[in-house]
């Protein structure tokens, strides 16, 4: 059984997209993440060192989102997949990534996608 933090409305500018205008001008995309894991620990020690500190991965998301531009969205959200597995007691992720700016001729809410890895050696 695992335990769950969940950070949700990650949002920066950044500059993905095939189009060279989205690359040029740039939006802003919005990232959602859950993370599942035992907080066991942390619950019993009240100690932020045995948990994961979302207040730090939320900033990893935000510079993975205005860092390094890529043509989709998909490669966006495996970077932060890949940024949440490296602490040590994330067993999971999933991953939402918005593009609510996307360049759709028609009226639309939102674009998104998601994604979930897990860990492979547990």
């Amino acid at each position: 059984m695992s335990d769950r933090i969940t950070v949700r409305g990650i949002r920066a500018v950044g500059y993905h997209g095939v189009y060279e205008h989205e690359r040029r001008e740039g939006q802003e995309f919005v990232a959602d993440i859950e993370l599942d894991l035992s907080l066991a620990d942390a619950a019993a020690s009240d100690d932020v060192a045995d948990t994961v500190h979302y207040g730090e991965l939320a900033e990893q998301v935000a510079a993975i989102l205005a860092g390094e531009p890529a043509d989709l969205i998909e490669t966006v959200a495996d970077r932060i997949a890949r940024a949440a597995l490296a602490f040590d007691r994330v067993d999971a992720v999933a991953v939402t990534v918005h593009k609510p700016q996307a360049p759709i001729v028609v009226p639309f809410g939102d674009v998104s996608v998601t994604l979930t890895r897990r860990r492979e050696n547990r």
